[in-house]
């Protein structure tokens, strides 16, 4: 579902990100295929060089449809930007993929909490998060951060996923899965 990028992703995520529905809310854009390969190719690096964490999200054919990423890494805190082609929309790819990288980025990585900023006039991410039993309303919890992200306007909400939560939270499904009797591996 998820796996490290890679250029010649490139022709097939471009013609996903170029959508109008996807374009306006995607973090590195691209106006070209060109120009995408030019930016996959510095994620890539940036990567390397430990300035970001970059997934290809794949469907169940192990096709690319979007990706998921964790910049601006400070202390061991980054911010999440998340996109998923429009043909992909609705049908739970974005759940899952947050939940895999949540895994990777709390478990192997180290990472201890994921910011998440959302354009408060951006409906179907916003229901997105909310969605999402272990995120938190950061506005008032990190008021700093809520700051630098709006400066003088108020653009954005700040959520918030911490390890302690997202622990807490996958503890608890697991125990409800073994208590419902299903199998658990």
């Amino acid at each position: 579902m998820l796996k490290n990028r890679e250029l010649h992703e490139v022709p097939v995520l471009f013609d996903f990100l170029s959508h109008p529905d996807v374009f306006p809310y995607v973090r590195q854009k691209a106006d070209t295929s060109d120009g995408y390969y030019f930016v996959t190719k510095q994620t890539i690096e940036a990567e390397e060089n430990g300035e970001l964490i970059s997934r290809t999200i794949l469907d169940e054919y192990h096709q690319p449809i979007g990706t998921i990423n964790l910049f601006d890494i400070h202390n061991q805190h980054g911010f999440l930007a998340t996109w998923i082609g429009h043909p992909y929309f609705g049908k739970g790819y974005n759940k899952l993929a947050k939940e895999l990288f949540f895994e990777e980025l709390f478990y192997r990585i180290g990472v201890k909490a994921v910011f998440m900023k959302i354009r408060k006039k951006n409906m179907r991410s916003l229901k997105a998060v909310l969605k999402l039993p272990y995120a938190n309303l950061g506005n008032s919890l990190y008021p700093e951060v809520y700051e630098k992200i709006n400066g003088s306007e108020d653009i954005y909400d700040l959520f918030v996923i911490s390890k302690e939560q997202y622990a807490a939270y996958t503890q608890f499904t697991l125990a409800d899965d073994v208590g419902s009797g299903e199998e658990v591996s």
